[in-house]
């Protein structure tokens, strides 16, 4: 298996794993770490997401952070859900 296989593999499963957290904590009515410095790092996505463009949000999320679809797809769906947007 190549490094860049490997590395793909992992960050598909990264993913997976803060989606089932994220639901844990929407089930227990629980929060996690402080809004704002998400808010600092992923601003343009969340402005994106105000505007009701969940496609551009996940563009804007892969080019900030260098992920792939599936990741940033789940990423900004679990930003969506923790801003309740």
């Amino acid at each position: 298996m190549s490094t860049e296989t490997e590395l793909v593999a992992l960050r598909s499963r990264v993913a997976r794993l803060e989606a089932q957290i994220e639901l844990l904590y929407q089930h227990l009515s629980l929060t996690f770490g402080d809004d704002q410095s998400l808010a600092d790092e992923d601003g343009p996505v969340i402005d994106a997401l105000h505007t009701g463009n969940l496609i551009e949000a996940i563009k804007v999320y892969r080019q900030i952070h260098d992920v792939g679809l599936a990741e940033a797809k789940s990423a900004v769906e679990n930003i969506q859900a923790r801003l309740s947007m």
